[in-house]
């Protein structure tokens, strides 16, 4: 895989865990040394309120949240700004239509604005990708 895709945030809190290995994530985060990721403006909040979440769960640390922060910033991950009006208007009718969450619409809008395949471990933003035609990035393990 060498184009770039849009990549969203089950795929890449994967990567932080280690009760969430998973053989896609890990190809997904192998395939960033010839790609480069597209995430929606609402990324780095999705970012800390998982890592947060996880602080007061005690399965992270300060400390580890601050190195897997740091490992973020190493990749090439690009993130795209979105005018809030858009964010309310066209998501919001995206996330209705297909029954999805705000968040992980952003994630379908931007694939399909870019005409980027999307990586996901997401179920529910899989089928909806698939109904309207957005590829899926596959790996081959």
């Amino acid at each position: 895989m060498s184009e770039n895709f849009v990549i969203d945030n089950s795929v890449v809190m994967a990567w932080c865990f280690e009760d969430e290995i998973s053989q896609y994530a890990d190809a997904i985060l192998d395939s960033l040394e010839v790609s480069t990721a597209v995430v929606p403006s609402i990324w780095p909040l999705e970012i800390g309120n998982v890592l947060l979440v996880a602080e007061r769960e005690k399965r992270l640390s300060e400390a580890d949240s601050a190195r897997f922060i740091a490992l973020l910033t190493e990749l090439p991950i690009t993130i795209e700004q979105e005018p809030p009006e858009r964010m309310v208007k066209e998501i919001l009718a995206l996330a209705r239509e297909h029954q999805l969450s705000s968040y992980d619409a952003s994630y379908l809008d931007l694939a399909m604005r870019k005409g980027l395949p999307i990586a996901t471990l997401d179920n529910t933003l899989i089928e909806a990708a698939k109904r309207i035609q957005v590829p899926i990035v596959e790996h081959s393990s």
